[in-house]
């Protein structure tokens, strides 16, 4: 009995600091640049209100990354991942061209 509850004890501190440090690495996920290569491709702006409306006659104001069927955070959060930008975040108030209004 001693070895299962050992065994068991190792395993759920094991898979308590596994998840502790994904958060931890959620949280530092790091920004999109306008800079970025995926970025530029899809005419990506930390500020919507910066966007080339004569590139990208399809942008209207309003439209921001918070309210995009793609954003994976909350309407309210600064930041939030975007699976456009695999492993990085866009700002809340960003916009691109893969925007699609959140239903």
């Amino acid at each position: 009995m001693k070895s299962s509850r050992r065994t068991f004890l190792i395993t759920s501190l094991g898979v308590a600091s596994t998840l502790a440090l994904s958060r931890q690495a959620f949280a530092d996920a790091p920004k999109v640049a306008d800079t970025d290569p995926t970025a530029q491709a899809l005419g990506y702006k930390a500020d919507a209100s910066k966007v080339d409306k004569a590139r990208y006659a399809k942008y209207a104001a309003g439209q921001d990354c918070s309210n995009c069927s793609f954003y994976q955070g909350k309407a309210t959060d600064a930041y939030a991942n975007c699976p456009m930008f695999a492993g990085k975040q866009v700002a809340g108030k960003g916009w691109c061209s893969a925007y699609n209004k959140k239903a």
